[in-house]
């Protein structure tokens, strides 16, 4: 048994646990020794790894995924009076930077893997829609080909929310590169972390050029541009810009992470794999898909609760938690906040997306989890179950 987290229990399965190898600790000290701490060459090297990793031509870091957006829609010239297609069943971050942008959030509903989904698209568009957003959901690739084709027809932008698809790839094309725009994520949950921490990627030298300046106040030089030729204090500012920079411990980190990837992807998977091959029998429990014709990056792994089972979603949380395992959902639905019942617009139907909030648990996964503990947890929902 581990102590909570949180202080409230003690628990057998927690939620999630972050992987840090002694080799993330070594070069995290390592780059806490140098005199650079911030914007300068680990973050390139970075970058430069994470962009060949994707085969986009341009990678920039960024202080987390939602300053990633927010960029993202700035570049792109998305402002007031613009409207943003987004899907309901998201984090709160794809609709905030939407309207930290000036723009609004139109939210559209999704289909039953929990993506964007396209008929809804469809009957979102206006005369302001400038620009959408689709999550790659839970690591599994959404629909991004016909998207794309949305995009083109209507002369909109396309900016890819791939905050849990790191190494998500269709027919071999990594997520993030089928669009203007990919944002990564690097939270602690994710498949590999930089504790805090985004990434950008793009195949514009332009996009990308102004990318960096915004990111540093929109200074035209980099630290190392102004101190290695010429006065430091020679620099211009183009446009104001912001302080979303990714400092040099974190990119150390986060080289060494993108290292362990496949290997910590495949873990994710076996234990994914494990989840349906004991779950998918369980009267009541839906489990998810999992495609062999495309590779998921296996996130999170998210069951449905129905009637049959015997009692309600909440209801499993409650004695789940009794028996010390943390589980959660992803996510209540945006249209159920306040900021967007008040500042975001919906024009078509979101009835999947309610329908399915009220089913899903997601269950405890990632690469160090055992098979004891997941023979725990699948034991646990067995032994719940209300068949009366």
């Amino acid at each position: 048994m581990t102590k909570d987290i949180f202080g409230k229990n003690t628990i057998k399965v927690p939620f999630f646990q972050p992987y840090i190898s002694h080799k993330d600790k070594i070069v995290v000290k390592t780059a806490l020794n140098a005199t650079l701490l911030t914007d300068g060459p680990i973050l390139r090297r970075f970058e430069g790894h994470f962009a060949k990793f994707t085969k986009a031509r341009f990678g920039i870091g960024v202080s987390n995924a939602t300053s990633a957006l927010h960029l993202s829609l700035k570049v792109l010239g998305i402002g007031k009076g613009d409207e943003v297609i987004v899907p309901d069943m998201t984090f709160v971050a794809t609709a905030n930077s939407v309207l930290i942008s000036g723009a609004t959030p139109v939210l559209a509903d999704v289909d039953n893997d929990m993506n964007l989904s396209i008929e809804s698209i469809e009957r979102s568009l206006t005369r302001k829609t400038k620009a959408i957003i689709p999550v790659h959901f839970a690591g599994k690739v959404c629909n991004i080909k016909r998207i794309k084709q949305i995009a083109r027809l209507n002369e909109f932008s396309l900016i890819e929310d791939c905050a849990h698809a790191i190494g998500a790839k269709l027919n071999n094309q990594h997520v993030g590169t089928f669009g203007d725009i990919g944002c990564f994520s690097f939270y602690p949950t994710k498949n590999i972390t930089t504790i805090e921490g985004g990434m950008i990627i793009t195949q514009s030298k332009n996009i990308a050029e102004r990318l960096r300046s915004l990111r540093n106040h929109g200074i035209t030089k980099s630290l190392v541009q102004r101190y290695s030729k010429g006065t430091p204090w020679d620099y211009d500012v183009i446009e104001p810009g912001y302080n979303y920079r990714l400092d040099e411990i974190r990119s150390a980190l986060g080289i060494n992470q993108l290292k362990q990837i496949k290997r910590l992807n495949s873990l994710r998977r076996k234990a994914y794999e494990y989840y349906n091959e004991k779950l998918i029998d369980v009267p009541g429990i839906i489990t998810p898909s999992l495609s062999k014709c495309e590779e998921h990056a296996c996130h999170l792994y998210i069951i449905r609760i129905q009637k049959e089972y015997g009692i309600s979603r909440n209801q499993l949380f409650e004695k789940l938690l009794s028996r010390g395992i943390r589980t959660s959902v992803h996510y209540k639905p945006l249209h159920q906040f306040a900021i967007f019942k008040k500042r975001a617009k919906i024009i078509d139907s979101i009835e999947n997306s309610e329908n399915i909030y009220h089913k899903i648990l997601s269950l405890p996964l990632y690469p160090t989890i055992t098979s004891k503990q997941q023979d725990y947890v699948i034991e646990s929902i067995k032994n719940s179950q209300d068949t009366s």
